[in-house]
């Protein structure tokens, strides 16, 4: 039997009664967050470039914080693309990406055209998490330190699986489904900083989409192409840089939405920049540091992470600015905090950020450091005008596993503010009240009829 087939099972066979609490409870947190996020992103330049250029017509699907609907294709690109546009979504530490948004607005674009329960709709997210991530273990991180964008190579599969579990696919369309999505699989990181960046995701919602759909029709594709010769794997990783025998048996043991978990972010940038910035403002409170008695700001990250995070120019923009190690550093100093205003507008032009800027450095840690397995970890040393050093060490960020996870009252400040950037607050605190009892709605339309924001006038 084939791998698309085995994972068809397993996904097929999970039911919410079967869930435990835990999966439930971490199920519900990263609905909560990327429905805020997503709120937050539709009014993002890149949120809007797509929806005028690329979602025709109108259909059953809300668009996040618009009156607008769409087709479930067309909602899904540009929901997907809003989730990701703030670089604010969840990440896994198994994917090396961002698992939620891959999902989310794929199943919720579908369930606005179909229907289902709360309890349908968190099965089919938590077979879509899993099924990405145990797929990211046969990988072993290979496709992110060679360049490709996890979240959108592997997202796709997550996507695919969550879909047809919803459609209530048979084993063997839905493993047509994850056959297609496997040709569908695309995203590179030379684009980080820029808004192709959500766009990736935006177009993995809609192809995993498509590929459930697809499958359903009758649509074929090749069963074994996820390990058969010029399979997935083969292409993606090529011989000897992948294990597809881990994926099956840890399947469910444990789910990986609860461990290692849903890294939830508390800092609005590239979640690589997260150990140095936690560890930066432990010293910045500890030693009421200030910007203008620094000398020098020294940071080493996992050397992966720094591919993508070293760049020590003025930001060209928000974007560009929420992968510059150097001005979140220099920012989160200055302000000692990051909000989302920080990487808006004129901000990431600020002088005094941009004289910090010329102060720090970066560099990649080594094994005496942290081990180079710990993806997650941070050193930041301090050098005081008076020359004393001042260090700290980080060996994850809050939120970065459900062991440390975001504490409630700064996940749930982080929903009322992301949702109050698109409705008006008493529809937050509805919102926020149907999303805390998401498993005991009916039908979930219930829901995304919350998330339409004002009449608009944009399209």
């Amino acid at each position: 039997m084939t791998l698309a087939l085995e994972l068809a099972r397993r996904i097929n066979a999970l039911a919410f009664e079967g869930l435990p609490s835990d999966v439930v409870h971490w199920a519900r947190i990263g609905i909560l967050d990327t429905v805020g996020v997503t709120l937050a992103g539709s009014s993002e330049p890149a949120t809007q470039i797509v929806r005028r250029t690329l979602a025709r017509g109108s259909g059953s699907s809300v668009l996040f914080g618009s009156s607008r609907r769409a087709r479930p294709l067309d909602a899904a690109l540009v929901n997907g693309t809003a989730s990701h546009a703030l670089d604010f979504d969840d990440c896994n530490n198994t994917l090396g990406g961002h698992p939620s948004v891959p999902i989310l607005p794929a199943i919720f674009a579908l369930a606005d055209e179909t229907g289902c329960s709360g309890k349908d709709f968190i099965a089919a997210y938590v077979a879509g998490f899993e099924t990405e991530c145990k797929l990211a273990m046969g990988d072993g991180m290979y496709q992110y330190t060679r360049g490709w964008h996890p979240t959108t190579t592997l997202g796709i599969f997550g996507t695919a699986a969550a879909c047809a579990s919803l459609l209530k696919l048979t084993d063997e369309q839905t493993a047509t489904a994850l056959a297609i999505a496997a040709s569908f699989a695309a995203g590179i990181k030379a684009n980080f900083g820029s808004m192709t960046k959500p766009l990736h995701i935006g177009h993995c919602a809609r192809d995993g989409l498509s590929a459930a759909l697809l499958a359903r029709e009758g649509f074929t594709a090749n069963l074994a192409a996820l390990e058969g010769r010029q399979g997935f794997f083969e292409v993606f990783n090529g011989a000897g840089n992948y294990d597809a025998g881990k994926i099956l048996p840890a399947w469910g043991a444990p789910f990986d939405i609860v461990e290692p978990g849903i890294a939830t972010k508390q800092h609005p940038c590239c979640g690589s920049t997260h150990p140095p910035i936690d560890a930066l403002l432990m010293l910045a409170r500890e030693h009421d540091l200030r910007a203008e008695s620094v000398r020098r700001i020294k940071a080493w990250i996992h050397p992966s992470c720094l591919q993508h995070t070293d760049r020590p120019g003025p930001p060209k923009n928000g974007s560009d600015a929420r992968f510059s190690l150097q001005y979140c550093l220099a920012r989160a100093l200055v302000a000692r905090k990051l909000t989302l205003e920080h990487f808006e507008g004129d901000a990431c032009r600020e002088p005094a950020v941009l004289k910090l800027m010329e102060r720090v450095e970066v560099a990649p840690y080594t094994a005496a450091q942290f081990s180079l397995d710990n993806y997650f970890g941070a050193e930041v040393v301090v050098t005081r005008d008076d020359g004393r050093e001042l260090a700290a060490k980080v060996e994850e960020p809050v939120g970065c596993t459900s062991r440390n996870p975001l504490p409630a009252n700064v996940l749930n400040d982080k929903f009322v503010g992301c949702a109050g950037r698109a409705l008006p607050h008493d529809d937050v605190v509805r919102l926020q009240e149907v999303l805390h009892r998401f498993e005991e709605i009916p039908d979930v339309r219930e829901l995304t009829a919350l998330l339409a924001g004002p009449a608009d006038e944009r399209l």
